[in-house]
């Protein structure tokens, strides 16, 4: 099955993204990419570090660089970082170039899959179901006009929710 566009999963951090898009370019035979870890080893340093010395515009500055090096790319599954949709500069360029599908899941499950990370530095010092569900509600109304299509991953198997993205669009 080949891809006819770069599909980017997006999604609150702990929704699914990494899970599913190595699921998905595995069924798809696509390339994957990690837009943060990309940037990690385009940067040589930790997110967490990114943020702490160079703030979060800084960050949000090396998404966008890297979506637009994504144009002249074939095809493949793009996990990207939980905060990319809100500039509307990198939606629209997600849209030019493919189909964009969000991931959910509720609050619970996010809080169960992130409490024991240190790699989140938006949730550094705020690990914690009200915090989440906060910023998860503020990011919300992105995510949704962004998306082409949602698909929540509670209570799913990667390959469940993969089969849901490709029957969603037709891919």
């Amino acid at each position: 099955m080949e891809l006819n566009g770069h599909i980017f999963l997006i999604g609150f951090m702990g929704c699914g993204k990494s899970t599913n898009a190595a699921k998905l370019a595995e069924m798809t035979r696509a390339r994957q990419m990690e837009m943060d870890e990309e940037i990690v080893k385009d940067q040589n340093m930790a997110i967490a570090k990114i943020f702490e010395v160079y703030g979060e515009a800084h960050f949000r500055n090396l998404e966008t660089e890297l979506l637009k090096k994504l144009k002249n790319e074939p095809p493949m599954v793009v996990s990207c970082g939980g905060g990319l949709v809100l500039r509307e500069e990198n939606v629209r360029l997600m849209k030019e170039m493919g189909t964009i599908v969000l991931l959910t899941a509720s609050p619970q499950t996010i809080y169960g899959r992130v409490k024991n990370s240190t790699e989140r530095p938006v949730l550094n010092g705020n690990m914690n179901l009200p915090y989440i569900t906060e910023l998860m509600e503020k990011r919300r109304p992105h995510y949704e006009q962004a998306a082409d299509a949602v698909i929540s991953t509670d209570n799913k198997t990667a390959e469940e929710i993969c089969r849901e993205i490709l029957e969603k669009k037709n891919i």
